[in-house]
């Protein structure tokens, strides 16, 4: 099963599978299944090709009539009931803060060994440390980790401890007061273009895994981000230019786990429950490049939820049951991936624009305002996509990581004395582990989704004042997730190429 997940850019392929669900009470349950299963799944880093019984077709009308009969029962309940549910809160206890520059030293060390073992260590992307704890730990778990707790990046970037050090040995107010003035016209336009070149390197390049060179990157990309930091100050650059910063704030967010302060705890903060995502509604709305870069992060996984479907490989006259691998279609996945984020950007706003006009509200400026505030409903459904898409590399390569832990510097170490231990796979073959690992995805995907339809609709009553209003404003913007919901559904269920 090595081979289920040697796939270049830490994906692993899938096998077409179909899956015959019989009996399935469709009269007895079609309200229940029509409310529960509001997806617009573009996930798939598993076991894809779970072909239903009934046709397709009925799937992705059922998941279409869903999201639509969601969203006319949001605009049903009054605004007043919504604002009380965005802004209870239950607080748990008290938060402990660490020192940021001691975790973000220790965090530089770890990537400093890490890519030590890279250079040096096992060129089998599987059993070295490095591919493992960057492609499956850190962009797969640790960005799911920030869409529960909250913004972690800030404590454990590796840039911030090192330079406060430098700061210190030279006396200097390195990287507090800046050499070059970063013009604000660039906006976000630095993290945008930053995040595209390591979403191409991910999903394109031919050999993202590859050790040493993984570790090259790495190293070269932490001092190019230290430079920018004092040439043009820390905080400007971990804000408006350093993507993975950006990114982590954004999932942040979503988090259900805020810290408030508490009356009669003067200077203590304290963790509390709150509804996910409720701190966006209220929030100033994100100018047009930093929208452009939220969306870049869920047309990315678009994109790669479309790249090895039989549909797109005949397109690029490639035999998908022959697939030769990265280097046959790199140049249409690059232009692929561009064309996804400029479609993706154009629909949503095309869509904010509709609906605008809709509800009457005119204006250039006003669009670009609502669609910065609008596009903080996107978030859970971005992050409920890299759930279902990554979930399968998270439980395979998540072993793999183990032990590689038990064993960075591949000396044949063992977890106890009762041998090796062993990866286990079988849950990617087995009929009902593949149902159920697709019933999770669904899931969470449909959570996902109802979540962003609520901040979407909660973000227009602020704006707009009327409840009525406020969804007549977003039936455009229902419409395009109705279509991104077949997509979606059709994407889940294709074959792919393994």
């Amino acid at each position: 099963m090595e081979q289920f997940i040697r796939r270049a850019g830490g994906k692993q392929g899938s096998t077409v599978r179909s899956v015959a669900r019989r009996g399935l009470p469709f009269a007895a349950w079609a309200s229940f299944a029509l409310l529960s299963s509001a997806v617009a799944a573009l996930a798939h880093g598993s076991e894809r090709g779970l072909v239903m019984l009934l046709p397709t077709g009925f799937a992705q009308t059922g998941g279409a009539i869903a999201v639509a009969l969601s969203f006319v029962a949001l605009a049903m309940v009054p605004a007043r009931w919504m604002r009380s549910v965005f802004a209870a809160k239950l607080p748990l206890f008290p938060a402990v803060m660490a020192g940021r520059n001691v975790l973000s030293c220790l965090s530089f060390v770890f990537l400093a060994l890490i890519v030590g073992i890279g250079l040096f260590g096992t060129h089998d992307p599987l059993r070295n440390l490095l591919p493992l704890t960057i492609w499956t730990m850190w962009w797969v778990g640790f960005t799911l980790l920030q869409a529960v707790v909250g913004n972690l990046w800030p404590w454990l970037n590796p840039w911030t401890g090192p330079l406060a050090v430098l700061r210190g040995l030279s006396g200097t107010q390195l990287g507090r007061v800046p050499l070059l003035r970063l013009p604000k016209s660039f906006g976000y336009g630095p993290a945008i273009l930053l995040f595209f070149l390591f979403a191409w390197y991910e999903l394109i390049s031919l050999s993202p895994q590859d050790p040493p060179e993984l570790a090259v990157t790495v190293a070269l990309y932490w001092l190019a981000t230290l430079c920018g930091m004092i040439l043009f100050g820390g905080a400007v650059w971990l804000e408006r230019c350093e993507p993975f910063s950006i990114f982590f704030r954004f999932v942040g967010l979503l988090a259900p786990l805020v810290r408030i302060a508490q009356p009669g705890h003067a200077g203590r903060r304290f963790l509390a429950l709150a509804w996910p995502g409720a701190g966006c509604i209220r929030r100033k709305p994100l100018p047009v490049s930093a929208t452009l870069f939220i969306l870049l992060g869920l047309s990315s996984v678009s994109f790669d939820g479309l790249a090895l479907t039989f549909r797109w490989l005949s397109a690029n006259g490639i035999n998908p049951l022959e697939f030769p691998g990265r280097s046959a279609v790199t140049i249409a996945n690059s232009f692929g991936l561009v064309g996804a984020a400029l479609l993706l950007g154009s629909v949503f706003y095309i869509a904010v624009a509709l609906g605008n006009r809709m509800a009457g509200v005119p204006g250039g400026a006003l669009l670009r305002s609502m669609a910065g505030h609008l596009v903080y409903s996107v978030i859970p459904i971005s992050i409920a996509f890299h759930f279902s898409h990554y979930l399968t590399i998270l439980l395979i390569n998540g072993q793999y990581f183990a032990l590689a832990l038990a064993d960075p510097f591949s000396l044949g170490w063992q977890w106890s004395a009762a041998g090796p231990a062993h990866v286990t796979t079988s849950f990617t073959s087995n009929l009902d582990s593949v149902t159920r690992l697709w019933m999770v995805q669904t899931s969470v995907i449909v959570g996902g989704h109802v979540v962003g339809i609520l901040l979407a609709h909660m973000i227009a009553v602020e704006r707009l004042g009327a409840s009525f209003r406020a969804a007549v404003s977003q039936v455009p913007l229902a419409a395009a997730m109705v279509v991104y919901t077949v997509f979606g559904l059709w994407l889940l269920s294709t074959p792919v190429a393994g």
